[in-house]
């Protein structure tokens, strides 16, 4: 049985920007104290009081004259009088996040800016028709703009959707600025790649695997067979095969892959976690997202999947597992049990720096037969609709669990950041 064939005129050019602010947080250190962040020598450190504290952030200038740039530590330094050596202020660097966030809205209505991380967000501008002409009209403008309202340099892949429009920032715009990626030209540019750990969710684990099957570049993985890699992977088989072939239907945090529907959320941790206990409190924190987006589609899902990235002091690695429950859910709890289920069983003690719940094995949450044995069923599936309807109305940040008000919760954080649009 050969691979299915895709008719490209069948999906829309939504036309994303993916924007990344280079150097961000060292930029920004740089602005507040007056400097220029493309000429000045800086280093962001975590503690500029410890000699083997890691280096957060460098100025091009400070990567290309002096090889310091993120993962380095401090002792690496040289001593030279115009070095400047700051410690991280995350407070301020949000302030600026925001701000620029704000910026954005002047190109695109708010609901279509979904934050990826601090320093990079994804803009939906249209096709050929927006408001500023073509995409790349619009990419431009919005670097000129950041570069004289806030001194910061970017770069921007342009995509007809979300996953082509990262991979051409990180692939090609991060080299030349703007570049822009179509169904027409994808090929030429995304299937040569290799090792294959360079295509974005792809990490060194998963391209072991897939070495080990005989796909060493993006182009072998696009004509494997998919009935192959879905016995082996299962819907991440699915979701590898139409990536590699350029399909991404997903609006933030829900993707759509030949039908396969799922919910999830991934996050980079603004700093190291090394207590278990609040990784599980961030954990629940994107159980109750991730049960959010998939009942506003009125959705519940069986397969629950729990990713954890270990930081680079532990030499980064991680898992990725996933567990199936009796009867499809859309309730929070339902989904944080079966992720301790994962972490108990995977989880090594290292230090935790991302974090991703998916929801899958989608089916309409109306047509869930409840558990006659468990009568407070049907209450707790109400009452997280009710719960959704309040944050809707009155704001994201309106209802929270506990965890949240802790310094491990991330959530009124993210609710501040973007005022509720935050999308991984």
């Amino acid at each position: 049985m050969g691979n299915p064939s895709i008719d490209y005129g069948r999906y829309p050019d939504r036309g994303i920007l993916c924007v990344d602010m280079k150097s961000f947080y060292a930029s920004c250190a740089a602005i507040d104290r007056g400097l220029d962040p493309l000429t000045v020598p800086l280093a962001v450190v975590a503690d500029t009081n410890r000699k083997g504290s890691v280096v957060l952030a460098a100025t091009p200038a400070m990567k290309k004259k002096y090889g310091i740039r993120t993962g380095s530590r401090l002792f690496e330094i040289p001593s030279a009088p115009e070095i400047v050596i700051v410690s991280a202020q995350m407070r301020k660097y949000l302030e600026v996040s925001t701000q620029v966030t704000n910026l954005f809205h002047k190109f695109v209505p708010k609901e279509k800016i979904h934050t990826y991380s601090v320093d990079e967000s994804f803009l939906e501008v249209g096709d050929n028709k927006g408001k500023f002409g073509v995409p790349e009209e619009t990419a431009q403008m919005i670097v000129d703009e950041l570069k004289e309202t806030f001194h910061l340099d970017a770069a921007i892949g342009i995509g007809p959707n979300m996953l082509l429009s990262k991979l051409c920032l990180d692939l090609e715009a991060k080299k030349k600025g703007i570049a822009r990626w179509t169904y027409d030209n994808f090929r030429e540019k995304l299937w040569p790649v290799a090792p294959l750990s360079e295509m974005w969710g792809i990490g060194p684990r998963l391209e072991h695997r897939l070495n080990r099957m005989g796909i060493w570049s993006v182009g072998q993985l696009a004509k494997f067979p998919l009935e192959r890699l879905e016995k082996t992977f299962g819907v991440m088989g699915n979701q590898l095969y139409y990536h590699a072939n350029g399909i991404d239907l997903s609006d933030p945090g829900a993707p759509i892959i030949h039908g396969q529907v799922s919910y999830g959320k991934s996050q980079i941790l603004l700093r190291d976690y090394q207590d278990p206990e609040e990784v599980k409190y961030v954990i629940l924190e994107m159980c109750e997202e991730v049960a959010r987006r998939a009942r506003k589609k009125g959705h519940a899902g069986r397969t629950i999947s729990l990713g954890i990235g270990y930081s680079k002091s532990e030499d980064a690695g991680g898992f990725h597992r996933s567990v199936s429950i009796e009867h499809p859910t859309s309730i929070t709890m339902d989904i944080y049990h079966a992720c301790l289920t994962l972490f108990h069983r995977f989880y090594n003690g290292g230090v935790v720096r991302r974090i991703s719940v998916t929801l899958g094995n989608i089916t309409e949450d109306a047509n869930v037969q409840l558990d006659l044995f468990d009568n407070g069923r049907d209450k707790k599936r109400d009452l997280g609709y009710v719960m959704d309807e309040i944050r809707e109305r009155y704001g994201q940040d309106m209802l929270l669990r506990a965890v949240s008000w802790t310094n491990a919760g991330t959530a009124r954080h993210r609710s501040r950041l973007v005022g509720g649009h935050y999308a991984e």
